[in-house]
């Protein structure tokens, strides 16, 4: 028996809508009595030369451990780029393009200005990692033993979008405290110029909301980021794979597969960056303003302003998604951890349509 809400969601999802579908079949089901089964493409053994099984407690740790150095190192490494796109979206009258936007601030800080709101970046978002990478893992083995082997592989994009979005919930909580103090740090000069001086400055004017007033925001923007990050992701590789690529997955290298993924990462990148903007720019906005809401900043910025600096983002989430995602592959590489191939057809749904004997 499937879980209904769950299934309904997922065949009202448009983007995963299947090509064909199934007649109802009466026939037993069968059980494995004291053995709980995966319903992904990986077994739930070790395959030979896998240093933990897929879904096991070292393997999820180990997940977490790539979403750190996948999204910690990559933002930081971009905060130049991202202290010029905040500070078109704040002030866009003094910061008119991302050339522009650079000069004036080598101009009134010095190179060294490029760097602000370092620390709060690779604190926060090695945080947001660990929980983006790491949950994501967890709700997707979770979410795919509640549908089925045969569900799993038909509304697999609505399961990549549910198990993203839940992720990102948590890792967005995990975000949100250093995400203001970096805005702040990066849009209002002469307020603080290290996390050791925003931190304690915040907390006493605002109190603990100070560090969290924007989270609604956060999720706005990160959530449908993340899903369209995962799940373009995903079906991105599996059509690499089936149309591109001359040669089966098990049949490449490690380099190539790795060269696979990161191309499919930054598609995911451009997209992810179009769906996430107009939030961000709220975000930055609401960020370095005392008092004001996510609405009143929404009616304020207007349809054109929450577009302002979607070039810079674009570059900056495009390149990042790429490195990313390529960064955490790298990890299951290096520590030899199980990495499904793109799912395929189960034999028993074949048999359902009639693809074969």
């Amino acid at each position: 028996m499937y879980p209904t809400a769950l299934t309904q969601l997922a065949r009202g999802n448009p983007f995963s809508a299947p090509l064909f579908s199934l007649q109802k079949v009466e026939e037993p089901q069968q059980h494995l009595h004291g053995q709980r089964t995966r319903r992904l493409a990986a077994a739930a053994t070790a395959d030979e030369g896998d240093s933990c099984e897929f879904g096991s407690q070292k393997y999820f740790v180990l997940c977490g451990f790539g979403g750190i150095l996948s999204c910690g190192t990559t933002h930081t490494a971009v905060v130049p780029l991202d202290l010029v796109k905040c500070r078109m979206q704040v002030s866009p009258d003094k910061y008119k393009s991302i050339g522009n936007g650079f000069a004036v601030t080598v101009r009134e800080d010095g190179f060294r200005g490029l760097a602000k709101g370092w620390a709060p970046t690779f604190i926060g978002y090695s945080m947001q990692g660990l929980c983006k990478f790491g949950f994501y893992e967890v709700f997707k083995i979770f979410y795919s033993d509640l549908l089925g082997e045969e569900n799993t592989y038909l509304w697999r994009t609505s399961l990549y979008l549910a198990a993203s979005a839940s992720a990102e919930f948590f890792a967005d909580i995990a975000l949100a405290p250093m995400e203001a103090c970096k805005v702040r740090i990066q849009t209002q000069p002469g307020y603080a110029n290290t996390l050791r001086q925003c931190a304690p400055k915040m907390y006493a004017e605002e109190g603990l909301w100070a560090f969290y007033k924007g989270v609604v925001p956060l999720w706005m923007r990160q959530i449908p980021y993340t899903m369209m990050k995962f799940a373009c992701f995903e079906r991105t590789v599996e059509m690499l794979y089936k149309y591109v690529v001359p040669k089966p997955r098990s049949e490449c290298s490690k380099p190539e597969q790795l060269v696979v993924t990161f191309v499919a990462g930054y598609i995911a990148g451009v997209f992810c960056a179009i769906v996430s903007h107009p939030a961000d720019s709220v975000v930055s906005v609401l960020n370095k303003e005392k008092g004001s809401t996510a609405v009143q900043v929404l009616k304020r910025l207007g349809p054109k302003g929450v577009w302002k600096g979607l070039v810079a983002r674009i570059i900056m989430i495009g390149t990042l998604t790429a490195l990313q995602w390529f960064i955490y592959d790298s990890v299951k590489v290096y520590f030899r951890l199980p990495r499904p191939p793109p799912p395929e057809m189960p034999e028993s749904l074949k048999k359902k349509l009639g693809l074969t004997e």
